[in-house]
């Protein structure tokens, strides 16, 4: 498994679909993963430190885990079938759950666990960005810096 930090979400055009950035921590890396506009605002949410007035779903799993003394050890992307990515929640001392990449990552930043993928997900889907295109990057950074979390709204 290869650690992977979160750059962000941003809607890709002309489909208007989001996509969460992650990226290898010791690596050069990326992972793009196409999630819901319901995720993407979840994960934008918690990167801009925006605070609900009531707890979004991802919010409340945090508190419920909290609440039973289960902490969220780790997120793990496990693997990549017919261009489904699937992660597993790694709850507690032995206890693994499926669930969305999606949600999971959500989860992850609200907690602070680490995010983890298996190598041959990387290998299979990961990207590297050649320096002359790490100006993209850059102009991606600045997108984050600027978008809200309502843009992501349906």
């Amino acid at each position: 498994m290869r650690e992977l930090s979160v750059v962000g979400v941003r809607v890709e055009l002309p489909s208007n679909q989001p996509i969460v950035l992650l990226r290898e921590v010791d690596g050069d890396r990326y992972l793009p993963i196409w999630i819901g506009a319901v995720e993407a605002t979840a994960i934008a949410y918690e990167q801009q430190g925006v605070k609900p007035a009531r707890p979004l779903t991802h919010d409340l799993l945090r508190d419920i885990l909290a609440a039973v003394k289960a902490p969220l050890k780790a997120v793990e992307i496990t693997e990549l079938k017919d261009n489904v990515f699937y992660a597993d929640l790694l709850i507690g001392d032995d206890l693994r759950v499926s669930a969305r990449p999606s949600d999971s990552i959500a989860l992850a930043l609200r907690v602070g666990a680490p995010i983890r993928c298996a190598e041959q997900v990387l290998t299979e889907a990961g990207i590297v960005i050649p320096d002359e295109q790490e100006d993209e990057v850059e102009k991606f950074r600045e997108f984050l810096d600027q978008v809200r979390p309502e843009d992501f709204a349906g």
